[in-house]
């Protein structure tokens, strides 16, 4: 399965991506294959990146919705976009984040 993973980035220690990252690892370890936005080149401005995620997310079949994704409006859009396609929706637990 391709799994796109969503999840807060502004105003964390270099952008959460040690959280994308434990994710990735944790979901190819399952055999899937990763979309990770934590992966993208840093330096735009933070609108020009949603346009690139919608992309991922419309070539994934599911999306992996990090603990406190709820707390970025960026994922909300992309959690909404993944509901409104009918993608699979996986979720974090907050236990795993330790």
């Amino acid at each position: 399965m391709i799994v796109y993973i969503a999840g807060k980035m502004t105003g964390l220690p270099d952008l959460g991506k040690a959280q994308f990252d434990a994710a990735a690892e944790r979901l190819r370890s399952q055999g899937h294959i990763v979309l990770n936005p934590a992966e993208l080149p840093a330096g735009m401005p933070r609108a020009r990146y949603m346009p690139l995620c919608l992309a991922m997310l419309g070539a994934a079949d599911a999306i992996y919705m990090l603990a406190g994704w709820q707390d970025s409006p960026g994922a909300m859009i992309e959690h909404s976009y993944a509901a409104y396609q009918g993608k699979r929706r996986l979720y974090e637990r907050w236990e795993a984040r330790s």
